[in-house]
């Protein structure tokens, strides 16, 4: 009795006991599995978000289109006077030094235009611009000590045409050059006493041609700003004065020379581009 029954309790424990070790070997399996899917997700996910984001475009800076745009500045005057007659009297043989003087003044007003960039780095163009002036100077008369004579030069406009190379995509150097236009009063006056008006010449027109340079910065696609100097000349003309209501005697002519220049600052809107402001990636 004894030997069949440690017989049988030794076949019930190896029962369990394998029992027991199958159990536990499908758990540890079973977690390697979970561990290895989950594992793969994981890496999944972060593989996704890892992905880097594409560049952004790289901008393109055309020069291609039409613009508007303002300026503010300086402007300079120089004035030189002969007198080569007297109207209704004859010619004055030599010519009698009338003196010359220099003003300046603040300048201001507005440019519109068109470019076109060809060649990769250079662009030309034309340009119409207007400044509002009045740049007044004065000077004694050297024959006549007790008279002063006043020149006032007005409004400058100028159509000129330009080239220029981009020394950078959004930096563009130019030269510029063409026809100028201006008008000036002159007041000629009596040192007294009392001060009086002698004689004078209003709105005298005046023609010339002018040149000049500068830099341009595109700042942003379509907007730009630029700094340039000019230079004006108007050539030598004989203005015929008349004579101040209340004064006496012929008006003089004076063979007057004029020279302008102007120093500006300003932006541009251009608001007609000939291509893509952006490149395709």
């Amino acid at each position: 009795m004894n030997r069949s029954w440690n017989f049988d309790w030794g076949i019930a424990f190896f029962v369990w006991r394998t029992a027991t070790m199958k159990t536990k070997l499908i758990g540890v399996l079973t977690g390697v599995l979970s561990l290895g899917v989950a594992g793969a997700a994981t890496a999944a996910d972060m593989a996704v978000k890892a992905r880097p984001a594409p560049p952004p475009p790289p901008v393109v800076y055309n020069w291609t289109g039409c613009y508007i745009g303002g300026n503010v500045g300086g402007g300079w005057a120089s004035t030189s006077q002969d007198r080569v007659a007297i109207a209704n009297v004859g010619p004055v043989v030599p010519a009698q030094p009338y003196g010359s003087s220099e003003g300046s003044d603040f300048v201001g007003g507005g440019q519109i235009g068109c470019d076109f960039q060809f060649g990769g780095n250079w662009v030309i163009g034309i340009q119409g611009m207007y400044d509002y002036a009045r740049i007044e100077s004065s000077h004694i008369l050297p024959p006549f000590p007790t008279f002063t004579m006043f020149n006032t030069t007005k409004d400058i406009w100028t159509v000129t045409g330009r080239i220029g190379y981009l020394f950078a995509p959004q930096l563009l150097g130019y030269v510029k050059g063409g026809g100028a236009w201006t008008r000036q009063d002159h007041v000629l006056n009596g040192a007294g006493p009392p001060v009086f008006n002698s004689e004078n010449a209003f709105n005298v027109d005046r023609s010339g041609w002018t040149v000049g340079g500068g830099l341009e910065w595109m700042f942003a696609p379509g907007w730009s700003v630029f700094a340039e100097y000019n230079y004006m000349d108007f050539g030598t003309k004989d203005v015929t004065f008349v004579t101040a209501p209340g004064s006496v005697g012929n008006p003089d002519i004076l063979r007057t020379k004029l020279e302008v220049s102007t120093a500006l600052v300003g932006v541009n809107y251009k608001f007609n581009f000939g291509g893509p402001v952006v490149a395709k990636y």
